[in-house]
């Protein structure tokens, strides 16, 4: 599977979105976890760029503006018409006293505070915020971040977000953005298909970011929102292929599911995923990364990256020919669902 083939988010924009099939994330441009020096990210963008990828994400929320900001010098290299561009909106960065800082999981960041504002003058003025450290004139996708559950710390939170999003006139202003032809679409960027599937039910959306929520180990998103996506023409952005972990690493001591220890049943479930990998010479974090890709409203896949390397070894993953039976056996064995899409479906119906 190429990296540099593209799908457009959907058929009803009126200016076309072509996404790559990969994607680069930014989040771990913000130094996630750990410090990134400027130079491997910029190697890491040009790595990118050069091996196809023209599909770049960010968020103000990485590194409190960093990851902007070295998206932006990459973009100055790269010349912006050749690039589809997405960032979000939810979380202001203002300035602040030391003690203020509100890192998240980010180290070494500017002495900035986040402020989450969903309403109107919140969603322009994080768009404006984000263009300056960007260095651009536009966006192509905005996405509303985090009104999930998850992310706000419970379904309350989440249902009051959303709220704000279109009592507040979040919604209006990103509407108004996208007629007035100042971006080509509009979504969310979230970790739940809930939230995703509520907000098409309260507004026309063109696509969402969705992390982690439909995986090697994960389809419950089939039920009933993938479907809608399908029948509403929306295109999702597939960030998270490897719940945080599990499905790179494998079922290894300490792995990581969602962002925690993955339990005994995740655990053994991905053993088993793995076996049958390992009886068709295929790496499990190949098969996690290209499985996604056979859901027809999987536009592109968005791995994070902080070195060349990684995203060179993101590339090869990518484009390993996995047998046809590897994923009929997945299906055999009950390890993914029977209507889950596979890959090679999907390169015969292209």
């Amino acid at each position: 599977m190429s990296v540099s083939q593209t799908e457009l988010l959907n058929s009803r924009t009126s200016r076309p979105v072509p996404l790559t099939r990969m994607g680069f994330g930014g989040a771990p441009l913000g130094n996630l976890y750990r410090k990134v020096s400027d130079k491997d990210a910029q190697a890491a963008l040009q790595t990118a760029f050069d091996a196809g990828i023209r599909f770049f994400d960010t968020a103000p929320q990485y590194g409190l503006g960093r990851s902007e900001h070295r998206v932006g010098e990459a973009v100055k290299r790269f010349g912006r018409n050749d690039i589809q561009l997405s960032t979000k909106i939810g979380r202001l960065l203002l300035d602040c006293a030391p003690h203020e800082v509100t890192p998240e999981a980010f180290v070494d960041v500017p002495q900035k505070r986040i402020v989450f504002d969903y309403t109107y003058d919140g969603v322009m003025r994080s768009y404006e915020a984000s263009r300056e450290r960007i260095g651009v004139a536009n966006a192509d996708i905005l996405l509303v971040h985090d009104v999930c559950a998850f992310s706000q710390g419970g379904q309350e939170m989440s249902d009051a977000k959303v709220r704000e999003l279109f009592d507040g006139g979040g919604y209006r202003a990103l509407t108004e953005l996208r007629e007035a032809g100042e971006i080509a679409a509009i979504g969310a960027g979230v970790n739940e298909w809930q939230v995703c599937e509520k907000l098409l039910g309260l507004g026309d959306f063109d696509g969402f970011l969705l992390a982690g929520r439909y995986t090697l180990l994960e389809q419950e998103a089939l039920n009933s929102f993938l479907p809608l996506c399908e029948k509403r023409d929306v295109g999702i952005i597939l960030g998270g292929p490897y719940n945080s972990g599990i499905l790179a690493t494998g079922a290894v001591p300490g792995a990581k599911y969602n962002y925690a220890d993955a339990p005994a049943e995740i655990l053994d479930r991905v053993d088993k995923i793995e076996a049958v990998c390992a009886a068709h010479d295929t790496p499990l974090i190949a098969a996690a990364l290209q499985f996604v890709l056979g859901h027809p409203c999987v536009k592109t896949v968005v791995p994070g990256a902080v070195s060349a390397n990684e995203v060179k070894s993101n590339v090869a993953l990518m484009e390993l020919a996995i047998p046809a039976a590897l994923w009929s056996d997945l299906r055999g064995e009950g390890l993914i669902r029977p209507d889950a899409p596979l890959p090679e479906e999907a390169a015969n119906a292209a």
